[in-house]
């Protein structure tokens, strides 16, 4: 059954629901990957809620006018309307009195929300509003979605990715350094505002898919799960549009392919598996590889002491620190040192005796810096510098470099 959903085999309305949260999943992750940088995510929450009075009006509007209330082009709009306000307000509030973003966040976000209820409530007490549906746009709703519907969802997408590609270069630069960005004479105001832009058409095309509560998490998790993988930004955004695409595809298959299964929060719940996945299994910043960066460097430290201990004499009581050496072939069984562990050992205390000229020594201050008790003194030093330091300590020279 799920083979068959992926392979678009599910019927019609399968198809048109996993090809539009697809289209959906790729422009909120490259979206949202801009938000995600700009260290501004929760601001998405705070527009996604300010649709549903949109939603609610706009349906009030078209019914009042003699048509379908339901038609979603016409919710889109009045949502879009909606949320544009909400935009400008919480604009207004961080610019123009002394409260913060977030506590502006906070106003908008329940202020809009709280009126749209209301909203909610009034249409469900008229004569066409039990058969609304309004409340599918809070968490999503595919069932019955029909060529049109798709059509809106696609385009929109479509076009909300085709801008966001346009402008990226502007919206990274800000995104990064506003600063930088305000002194080389770019509009940082107007770029946040048509970054918020992008983000709130995302939010409005997502809305029958996904629904206004949950389309923050398709805005941020994708970016944040790019974040694991890559350092350059625009493979993040490359990487998050990706996951974005999958999520939505493979949530939608299984929502299709299992009866009773909601689509948007399939849709997060696979986009948070990807996050789980990153998280703990990305070459650089995971949490496995953060673990074995530790275990390596762990190793290095107890080799490095067991190596200066060797090398002055001294018994080492500590059992890892033996078992390493013992594993690099440095000692024998019984703690004494091998031909190789001598020379390892002579080595690294001559190191150590070379490090303390080098910080010394006003002249090599900036390489004195990078000094861990671990670095190898060749990798900063020239083969002359270390012979005249050398000269310096006295002793023997025998010890090869």
């Amino acid at each position: 059954m799920l083979w068959d959903a992926l392979t678009l085999q599910l019927g019609y309305n399968a198809t048109l629901v996993a090809i539009g949260a697809t289209l959906l999943g790729v422009s909120a992750g490259v979206t949202g990957t801009f938000l995600f940088l700009r260290k501004r995510a929760l601001v998405s929450d705070a527009i996604s809620h300010a649709t549903l009075p949109g939603v609610c009006l706009a349906f009030m509007v078209l019914v009042a006018l003699g048509g379908d209330g339901r038609n979603l082009l016409g919710l889109l709009a009045g949502s879009a309307v909606s949320a544009w306000i909400g935009l400008l307000c919480m604009n207004w509030l961080t610019r123009h009195t002394r409260l913060a973003e977030d506590a502006a966040i906070g106003a908008v976000l329940s202020v809009f929300f709280g009126f749209g209820i209301v909203l909610l409530t009034v249409i469900q007490t008229m004569g066409v509003g039990r058969q609304a549906g309004l409340e599918g746009f809070l968490l999503g709703s595919t069932a019955g979605m029909l060529w049109a519907d798709a059509m809106i969802i696609a385009v929109g997408g479509a076009a909300t990715l085709l801008l966001v590609m346009i402008i990226r270069r502007p919206m990274i630069l800000v995104a990064f350094d506003p600063e930088y960005a305000a002194a080389r004479g770019l509009p940082v105001h107007r770029i946040d505002l048509a970054m918020m832009g992008l983000v709130m058409a995302v939010t409005v095309v997502g809305l029958k898919i996904v629904g206004l509560i949950l389309i923050v998490a398709l805005l941020i998790i994708p970016a944040v799960t790019a974040r694991f993988w890559s350092e350059r930004s625009d493979h993040v955004v490359l990487l998050a549009g990706l996951a974005g695409g999958l999520a939505g595809y493979i949530g939608a298959a299984i929502s299709a392919s299992a009866p009773n299964l909601p689509t948007g929060p399939i849709i997060v719940l696979v986009s948070f598996a990807f996050f789980v996945v990153s998280l703990f299994l990305a070459p650089i910043r995971g949490v496995l590889a953060a673990v074995l960066r530790h275990l390596r460097f762990q190793r290095r430290v107890h080799i490095r002491q067991g190596l200066l201990a060797l090398a002055q004499g001294q018994k080492i009581y500590e059992p890892l620190t033996l078992r390493l050496l013992r594993r690099a072939g440095l000692v024998r069984a019984d703690g004494v040192a091998t031909d190789i562990g001598k020379a390892r050992a002579a080595k690294a205390l001559r190191d150590e005796k070379r490090w303390e000229i080098v910080r010394a020594d006003q002249a090599h201050e900036a390489t004195a810096a990078l000094y861990d008790g671990l670095r190898d003194i060749e990798t900063v030093l020239t083969r002359d510098q270390i012979a005249e330091i050398d000269r310096r300590i006295g002793g023997p020279m025998g010890v090869p470099l």
